[in-house]
């Protein structure tokens, strides 16, 4: 039995993506990307506060300069990936990183700061769709044209 390596998040960006080229010109993406709980109040009183957690997204080659281009701070994605870990030696200190290398992203919601300079430089409205950037093209005319799975979510 083959083992399954994926993960899939819907959050919030956390900064801009920084953007770096490798020898051969191959764009690398970062960024980081919130997801929370939402707080409750337990049946005896007691206020369970929002957690947040706070993941480091990494994206490459075309995926990475589209982010770049149209990814921004607060605006609410979809990442569909894999978990990857990496460790180095620093100081003695064996340190590791567990990041998620996106292979899909769609854009969910922007905040009204980045409608507004989407409607000055483009003649149509904001679509009300999800942006969706795959590198391979693998969603059915049918669920592009009735928006998808999110409509509802959101």
């Amino acid at each position: 039995m083959s083992s399954v390596n994926k993960v899939i998040l819907i959050g919030n960006v956390g900064n801009d993506p920084e953007v770096r080229y490798l020898d051969r010109g191959v764009a690398i993406a970062t960024f980081n990307l919130a997801t929370t709980e939402r707080g409750y109040v337990m049946q005896n009183g007691t206020q369970v506060p929002d957690v947040t957690e706070w993941h480091a997204i990494v994206l490459w080659r075309n995926l990475a300069e589209w982010a770049q281009q149209n990814l921004r701070k607060s605006m609410k994605i979809y990442v569909e990936g894999k978990l990857k870990t990496r460790s180095w030696e620093k100081d003695g200190q064996i340190r590791r990183k567990t990041e998620i290398v996106a292979e899909n992203v769609q854009i969910l919601y922007k905040p009204e700061q980045y409608r507004r300079n989407d409607n000055l430089n483009a003649a149509e409205p904001l679509s009300e769709e999800p942006e969706n950037v795959n590198d391979e093209a693998s969603e059915s005319q049918e669920t592009q044209q009735s928006g998808g799975f999110f409509n509802n979510i959101f």
